[in-house]
């Protein structure tokens, strides 16, 4: 690397723990569950502030779930006219406002706690900190394009077209969620769709007249029957290609009336693109059962399976060189069984790698934490490997 030794980096980064733990706490104790267009917005406004010393050019996207940003970072040095490099992140958490009551923002021997610390509100601070590093170094890198969403959480339905813009002339693609337990980085993830089957019936006495309603709970009971038995000769055909989980049913009132309404929402994951297209089409062909039935299947969110390809290990290649200079530990790389932002780039063929966030526990879980000391690690890691882009 120009202007710097591989020492400078890591100590630089520790430098600037006391700041990057207390724009941590503020970011954290801003509440932001999807949803709240103004706990979005507030952090996203947060990390705009924060990209100002980088002389960003800002793009604010309002919408119903709070703000996207979009920043454009000028290069540096030698690389400063090179094709940009895509960072990812998100300012959505998973918990409802409220949290911090029982889940404080808080240190203890050297771990981090609080909600959405982990996933993903730790990530954030790695890219704009990694930046800073770089600058006041003085090492050559590409120019940067920053894109924050504010609705990753359930499937990113009114960001997609946004990130799938963003990433028009771009290098590489680095998403900064959370890491595999350890640090190691995400190479694939699995394909994730959430879908919603709903029922048409027709309501009736249930006892004065039983033959003139059409029972939706029934008739839903009976096209979950025939979606597992959908996944059932799939994961026969491709044992761990796909994942099924049925996690919400509705439907029904009193017992004494027919209902006419139920619907379920399931949860589906996929290893390839192939059987992901299979299932979804065999479940897009489900068809009532019950005379006077209506089937209505409706995709919630849809991210395709990012399988990890030669770009890919390419990318985590220039990774683990970026670490040896700044006299890191080997960081590794695997495939994710969650799906995130990155999958609809990953699967374009973009050379991708997410996981580019501090190490961890417990994303989505109550003891959701951050380990203190792999923050300037990443910090360190990142502006390594922008000298080497």
């Amino acid at each position: 690397m120009d202007n710097s030794s591989p020492t400078a980096l890591l100590d630089l980064a520790r430098n600037r723990y006391d700041r990057t733990l207390e724009l941590l706490e503020r970011m954290v104790v801003t509440e932001s569950p999807t949803g709240d267009a103004e706990g979005v917005t507030s952090v996203a406004d947060q990390v705009r502030v924060l990209f100002t010393e980088h002389d960003a050019e800002v793009a604010v996207h309002e919408g119903e779930w709070g703000t996207h940003l979009v920043m454009d970072v000028p290069g540096a040095g030698e690389r400063s006219e090179a094709a940009p490099v895509l960072f990812i992140g998100h300012s959505d958490t998973v918990w409802p406002t409220g949290t911090l009551e029982k889940m404080p923002f808080r240190i203890e021997a050297g771990i981090a706690h609080g909600p959405g610390i982990f996933d993903m509100k730790s990530g954030l601070l790695i890219m704009h900190q990694g930046l800073s590093v770089s600058t006041e170094l003085g090492l050559s890198r590409p120019p940067v394009r920053v894109i924050v969403v504010g609705d990753e959480e359930i499937g990113s339905p009114s960001s997609r077209e946004l990130l799938l813009a963003s990433a028009e002339g771009v290098s590489a693609v680095l998403g900064f969620e959370s890491p595999h337990p350890g640090g190691a980085l995400k190479v694939g993830r699995l394909g994730s769709t959430r879908l919603r089957l709903q029922v048409t019936g027709r309501a009736s006495h249930a006892a004065l007249d039983p033959e003139g309603g059409v029972n939706a709970i029934e008739e839903l009971v009976d096209q979950i029957l025939a979606l597992r038995e959908i996944i059932g000769s799939a994961q026969d055909a491709a044992p761990g290609d796909v994942l099924c989980n049925v996690g919400t049913i509705a439907g029904g009132g009193k017992t004494n009336v027919v209902p006419a309404a139920a619907s379920v929402e399931v949860g589906l994951r996929f290893r390839t693109p192939e059987v992901e297209n299979q299932v979804l089409a065999s479940i897009s062909d489900l068809v009532p059962v019950r005379r006077d039935a209506q089937l209505q299947v409706q995709t919630l969110s849809q991210r395709p399976a990012w399988q990890a390809d030669a770009a890919d290990e390419e990318l985590l290649a220039a990774v683990e060189a970026a670490a040896a200079d700044a006299r890191l530990p080997t960081v590794g790389g695997r495939p994710a069984a969650g799906a995130g932002d990155t999958n609809f780039l990953g699967s374009l063929g973009l050379p991708t790698l997410d996981g580019l966030g501090p190490d961890g526990a417990g994303a989505h879980a109550d003891h959701e934490q951050v380990r203190l000391e792999s923050i300037p690690e990443r910090i360190a890691l990142l502006a390594a490997l922008l000298a080497r882009l």
